[in-house]
């Protein structure tokens, strides 16, 4: 099978990757010198535990009616999964890796299906365009006009669109997106080299082999560190996108994560053993994902001020001189670990439940797979009693005639935490599951802004449905 891409834009509720949900989805496969294939567009129903963001609402402006409208979540995310998974698929979107692929794995495990394996199984991967555009700008900038905001330069896809025309449409539609996105990576690709080079990045064994690659220049004590300039749209224009680094090796508990200090960092000589959290700068860094780390070569260098440069050169003078101190900067940022919330919702729990093994996830498919009456007895096979949790919501917002009284029982209590409680569910960054109440105070605030006719008319109809819901 030919491999191919499969650019995708998703709209969401909100912001909250636990608790929001996809309500539209959209895409276009094409081809590796990106003709178009097919396209696939998926609107999906609202499911009625989740209250969307009123500010959501303003962006993509769809109202409470049309998300009353679509598949079922558990229908619409299935054919999403079956298209990220389908063999040789290369998923790619504008800034996809830095929101919607975590989006879209929240969604998977709450519906029970595989969430990473659009990452590597069948030989599928994942790219993001948003930081080769940021690439493109630093080092070779002629490959399009660029749109300049309050003298800043704007990465924002629309503003990209407005200025070169490749789309015309309304921005924040997924399918409108989809479009922009294809014809921005057209363009980018036109300069061949470059675009093989930075595809090479989202490839793990060859972004991998790049950072065993880079030099080890920077000696302290008997150790010789590796220094590279990092490149993240993360860092803004007032470092110009891009830090001079030095590498503080593998996290022990996160394995998949390298660890870089910005040498740049003002801050940086002020560190003594009890503010290493506070002084220190640390970047983390996935294979395959950005941010991208080049050798400290001139060429790559140049976009550096004299100031940044002078500063790189104290800290580093200052790191050399102070090799106990490197010492434990290292053990901290290397065996630091996440703050544990308490009571986190089993929505929220992705990345604590572990791969499951193979035998439940064949159970899993089998409650996929069972006729609606039988799906209650197969979750109750699960072993895992979060999953099994996830199962019994997922049946209460699809199936609920096939769900027991008592099991009925424990969503109408969920229900009740988000609708009527002062405590609502929390994910594991400790966010709150967006409540009526707080949803109603964002739309006050809203209203005292400029808004146009058709934003009015979404957060009056919204009101409306968060009094009607108020008595559930």
């Amino acid at each position: 099978m030919t491999a191919t891409y499969l650019f995708y834009d998703i709209e969401t509720t909100g912001l909250n990757k636990c608790f929001d949900q996809v309500i539209q989805f959209a895409a276009i496969r094409t081809d590796l010198t990106l003709k178009e294939i097919e396209r696939h567009e998926i609107r999906i129903k609202l499911n009625r535990d989740v209250i969307p963001a009123p500010e959501a609402m303003m962006i993509h402006r769809m109202g409470i009616a049309d998300m009353q409208e679509g598949l079922s979540e558990v229908e619409g995310i299935r054919q999403i999964h079956r298209l990220l998974n389908t063999p040789e698929t290369i998923s790619v979107g504008y800034n996809t890796l830095g929101f919607d692929d975590e989006f879209l794995r929240f969604s998977f495990y709450r519906n029970l299906l595989p969430p990473y394996t659009h990452q590597f199984n069948h030989h599928c991967s994942r790219m993001d365009i948003y930081p080769m555009v940021v690439m493109f700008y630093l080092f070779h900038r002629d490959v399009l006009p660029w749109p300049i905001l309050d003298n800043k330069i704007s990465f924002k896809l629309e503003q990209i669109n407005a200025l070169n025309q490749f789309v015309k449409g309304q921005a924040h539609h997924a399918m409108v997106d989809v479009e922009i996105t294809v014809a921005l990576a057209q363009k980018l690709a036109q300069h061949a080299k470059m675009w093989e080079f930075l595809r090479g990045y989202f490839q793990k064994n060859t972004d991998h082999e790049r950072l065993t690659q880079l030099p080890f220049s920077l000696p302290i004590a008997e150790h010789q560190f590796q220094e590279g300039l990092l490149i993240s749209g993360k860092l803004g224009t007032a470092a110009q996108f891009q830090a001079p680094v030095m590498s503080l090796g593998q996290h022990h508990h996160y394995r998949n994560q390298t660890l870089w200090l910005r040498l740049d960092d003002e801050n940086l000589m002020k560190t003594e053993n009890p503010s290493i959290a506070e002084t220190t700068f640390v970047i983390r860094k996935r294979s395959g994902e950005s941010p991208f780390i080049l050798p400290p070569k001139e060429r790559f260098l140049k976009n550096l001020s004299p100031e940044r440069r002078i500063q790189t050169d104290k800290n580093r003078l200052w790191l050399q001189q102070n090799p106990e101190l490197v010492k434990q900067m290292v053990h901290y940022h290397q065996n630091y670990k996440y703050p544990v919330v308490k009571n986190t919702d089993c929505e929220a729990l992705l990345y604590d439940t572990g791969f499951p093994p193979p035998f439940e996830e064949k159970l899993y498919q089998q409650f996929h797979q069972a006729p609606i009456p039988q799906k209650e007895k197969t979750a109750e096979r699960f072993a895992d009693p979060i999953r099994r949790e996830l199962a019994m919501r997922l049946l209460a917002r699809h199936y609920p005639e096939a769900l027991s009284q008592e099991n009925f029982r424990f969503y109408h209590h969920f229900l009740q935490q988000i609708v009527a409680s002062d405590a609502p569910p929390i994910n594991y960054r400790g966010e709150i599951h967006l409540t009526p109440k707080h949803a109603q105070q964002q739309i006050t605030a809203l209203k005292m802004k400029s808004l146009d006719v058709t934003q009015q008319q979404l957060l009056h109809d919204y009101e409306a449905y968060l009094q009607s819901i108020a008595q559930l």
